[in-house]
């Protein structure tokens, strides 16, 4: 087991998490940021709906098959070494993102920067975790850990979009290498050295059935819009996840010393916190793949226009985060807290479901500050209520399970909203009377995507190109609506299931 030095009276705790809190925001920064990108990518690199699919995806694929590995190795090896580690190579792949010139080197640089991503992200939460002990102090902590989230959520976007304006895409990704860099250099500084214990054993085996568990789950949930949901490869890839999964089980339960102690999900609080996390990330994730082409290829805004008009949802994740942990730790409980904010998230997606190409931005405003708020009460008290379960020696595995957790959730929602959309999209252009008066080329490069579809539109004759663009207008709604009240639903279902199972008031942490 490591004995870390942050087991030791600690005299600087601000420092520390402002360090981890830098880390923590380039993770953060670099999902929004790319996600603003894909209209861009979609035109610039004529990547498909599946390409842009496979771009955010590749990253997510990387973090959560490796997450659980990323925890342990800091738990076992030392943490800061751990996040310096994977900082540097979130630098250099972001070097490398910039210099591609086509889809599958990007795709390749995204998988790259998702295992350094595996490093840094729990190695933050486990640091946090183990320098407030109390459970006030931690709570406060992560609040303000999650509130990193929705500025991440701020910043990438606009940022993103006064990068794209005034530069090429490629410039979003060196864009993150200071920030990188920055808490690689200011980490050895304020964080204590950790001390490994060379007695203890890494449970490889483990590791190796966390990463087959996980990675076959992910790439299955990706690949299975294309494929089919009920086609043999999909059918194998959950069977191949299911497997690992009970085997993975069985194993740590029988390693002296186990990657997880996997009987901490037969405690609610750690479980339906688990959970609640991933059908949020489910939202989240579904919603920013579609309303950032939305508002750029419909409603015409540029990309810094968008990334400032995403604003209400950042600030709004922000400042859920820190009141949603405050309140959790008073009389009213966590499972208030988090029920709560499912619910928001539910109403703010059945809203966005009856919009069209005629609402206006204060509407819009308001459903993304009633996504945000939900958002910020339903992950960062979840999330304090998984990590003051696990103990001070497993926070990085904890903090790991809490980032798979949103990992898959957030994959899962790309995987089947954009599912949903593309097969919406698909068929009503199938069906249009406008589409069917082009040529049937036209129509096979409409389908691949809105930018696709737009230039379709852009480039008909004259006597068709408005009819071509309102088919074009309608599908990508139709396909947005339908993704959003999935995404809806999954919200409601989520929380009725937290308010009859997790716990009404967590249990006192494990402090030592």
């Amino acid at each position: 087991m490591t004995t870390d030095t942050l087991s030791r009276p600690r005299t600087r705790p601000i420092a520390i998490l402002a360090v981890v809190l830098v880390a923590a925001l380039a993770i953060n920064v670099e999902t929004t940021i790319v996600n603003v990108a894909l209209p861009t990518l979609n035109s610039t690199l004529g990547a498909s709906t599946r390409g842009l699919q496979w771009i955010v995806d590749a990253y997510n694929l990387a973090f959560a098959a490796l997450v659980l590995a990323g925890g342990t190795v800091g738990d076992k090896f030392g943490r800061r070494g751990t996040l310096i580690t994977g900082l540097v190579l979130f630098a250099l792949t972001c070097v490398g993102a910039a210099l591609c010139t086509s889809t599958g080197p990007l795709i390749g640089m995204r998988l790259v920067m998702g295992v350094a991503s595996a490093l840094i992200y729990p190695t933050t939460l486990a640091i946090i975790t183990d320098t407030f002990r109390d459970p006030r102090q931690r709570a406060a902590a992560i609040g303000v850990w999650g509130a990193v989230t929705g500025l991440g959520v701020a910043i990438g976007p606009i940022l993103g979009g006064a990068l794209l304006e005034s530069f090429w895409w490629g410039s979003l990704f060196l864009a993150l290498v200071p920030i990188a860099l920055l808490a690689a250099v200011a980490a050895p500084i304020l964080i204590p050295a950790s001390t490994p214990d060379r007695q203890s054993r890494l449970d490889r085996g483990g590791l190796v059935l966390s990463v087959a568990m996980l990675g076959a789950l992910v790439y299955t949930l990706i690949e299975a819009p294309t494929r089919g949901w009920s086609s043999a490869p999909t059918l194998a890839g959950f069977a191949v996840a299911l497997v690992a999964a009970v085997t993975f089980a069985w194993w740590e339960r029988r390693h002296p010393e186990p990657l997880i102690d996997v009987t901490l999900f037969t405690n609610l609080r750690f479980s339906a916190a688990s959970g609640a996390v991933t059908v949020a990330f489910f939202a989240l994730f579904g919603f920013i793949f579609l309303i950032t082409q939305f508002m750029q290829l419909l409603q015409g805004f540029g990309p810094l226009g968008t990334g400032v008009r995403i604003l209400p949802v950042a600030l709004s994740i922000a400042v859920g985060s820190v009141l949603g942990t405050r309140l959790a730790v008073t009389g009213i409980g966590t499972k208030v807290v988090v029920f709560v904010g499912l619910l928001m998230l539910a109403a703010s997606f059945a809203w966005i479901t009856v919009i069209d190409l005629s609402v206006t931005y204060p509407v819009m405003a308001m459903q993304m500050v009633l996504l945000g708020g939900g958002l910020g009460l339903t992950t960062a008290p979840a999330t304090d209520s998984i990590m003051g379960v696990v103990r001070p020696e497993q926070a990085g595995a904890g903090s790991a399970v809490n980032d798979a957790t949103r990992q898959v959730g957030g994959t899962l929602g790309v995987a089947v909203i954009g599912s949903i959309f593309s097969t919406l999209y698909i068929r009503h252009l199938g069906d249009s009377a406008g589409l069917a008066n082009t040529p049937q080329a036209a129509q096979s490069t409409a389908q691949e995507g809105l930018a696709q579809g737009l230039a379709v539109a852009a480039q008909s004759p004259a006597p068709v190109a408005g009819a071509v663009r309102t088919a074009v207008d309608n599908a990508f709604l139709a396909g947005m609506q339908a993704g959003c009240l999935t995404a809806a639903a999954v919200c409601l279902v989520g929380a009725f299931f937290v308010l009859a199972v997790l716990p009404a008031h967590p249990a006192e942490a494990v402090v030592s």
